[in-house]
């Protein structure tokens, strides 16, 4: 998540605090269509919970385990080798948070998930004199959300020279950094996985309602976001759409271990798995309960041909951002299509609210 869009999403958050814990005590709030949809919605909720939202949190739970072993091993003992060790953990675990990152209300953004795991660009000049001062606090929001999460170790264990920093001056603060990064980053999982096995499984399949703070509404509006910062955040600011077609690549997600393009395709296949609900009913099903076939099929028919343009983009995105500007372009485009679709369309034919501030203008 990059910075900016933290602020934009602010009082989106404070709201579905305030709200998600009451709607799923509330009736059916889809005017014209018949209250006989509330079973069909509520067992849309449920297969959101149970086959999707709680196996991705502990998929992304056991794989930071397995980061957390590879990581250790490579601290106590330097090396190129035991550093090369850590790089399939460390992409499977930052894959697998793109299968949590559209999550962001309940347990997830009462805790600010997403901003302590996933805000980036990190910034490299504070962690450093985090390091050499031995002072860092990673509880304050804002000021320390660039200093930790995957980007800070992305930078740490993958930037140049990483290996001999592990074993020149200040290595026992620099691995006493990292350890103190992943222990933060298994702590938040941790806690919203076991609200999600806790009352908040039946909070959110309780939620029937399509109003700000409703579990339906809080899934089409986390659809939007997520599209919204794949176009910014993840391609278009790197890519020079808000800076005169000033290329910044190292401004894009997964930047030091190379693997920027690699995220951005999880993120957009974990969107489309979402949207259709995967092997059970999903927004893509309540669409065609609501006779909004022609939508349905569109938003899959663009989901695939965004995909397909992401896919097209030679490896590593940072360097396509110069080297294929027209192969970026055309997936910049496609996911702008898709991006309309879900925050115009979609949002207006389940009659959601969207309500969290878009980008300024890329």
């Amino acid at each position: 998540m990059n910075k900016g869009f933290q602020l934009k999403l602010a009082g989106l958050l404070l709201m579905t605090a305030l709200l998600a814990f009451t709607c799923g005590k509330e009736g059916n709030d889809d005017g014209d269509n018949p209250g006989s949809t509330d079973a069909f919605k509520s067992a849309m909720l449920v297969n959101y919970a149970d086959n999707l939202i709680v196996p991705a949190y502990t998929d992304l739970n056991n794989k930071l385990g397995a980061l957390n072993s590879s990581v250790n091993a490579f601290l106590a003992a330097p090396s190129e080798l035991t550093l090369a060790a850590t790089r399939e953990p460390f992409k499977a675990a930052y894959l697998s948070f793109q299968g949590v990152s559209v999550l962001y209300f309940g347990p997830a953004s009462a805790q600010l998930l997403n901003n302590y795991i996933n805000t980036f660009p990190t910034v490299p000049t504070r962690i450093e004199k985090g390091i050499e001062t031995g002072t860092y606090n990673f509880n304050i929001p804002q000021n320390s959300d660039s200093i930790q999460g995957f980007p800070a170790l992305d930078y740490l264990l993958y930037a140049p020279d990483a290996v001999n920093k592990f074993s020149g001056a200040n290595a026992a603060k620099r691995k006493k950094y990292v350890q103190d990064v992943l222990g933060r980053m298994k702590t938040l999982v941790e806690n919203t996985l076991s609200q999600w096995n806790g009352p908040y499984h039946h909070t959110f399949s309780a939620s029937l309602k399509t109003d700000v703070g409703s579990s339906i509404g809080s899934l089409v509006n986390q659809f939007a976001y997520e599209m919204d910062a794949l176009k910014g955040p993840r391609i278009g600011w790197p890519f020079g759409k808000q800076s005169n077609g000033i290329v910044f690549a190292d401004k894009c997600e997964g930047y030091y271990s190379g693997i920027s393009a690699e995220l951005a395709i999880a993120n957009l296949s974990s969107l489309k798995n979402y949207y259709t609900g995967a092997s059970g009913d999903g927004i893509a099903d309540y669409l065609v309960l609501l006779k909004k076939q022609d939508l349905n099929n569109a938003v899959l028919a663009q989901f695939d041909v965004a995909l397909a343009a992401l896919n097209a983009i030679p490896k590593p995105l940072s360097a396509a951002f110069v080297n294929n500007p027209a192969l970026v372009e055309d997936a910049y485009k496609q996911v702008q299509k898709l991006l309309t679709l879900i925050k115009t369309d979609l949002a207006s034919a389940t009659a959601v609210q969207i309500t969290y501030q878009d980008n300024d203008g890329d």
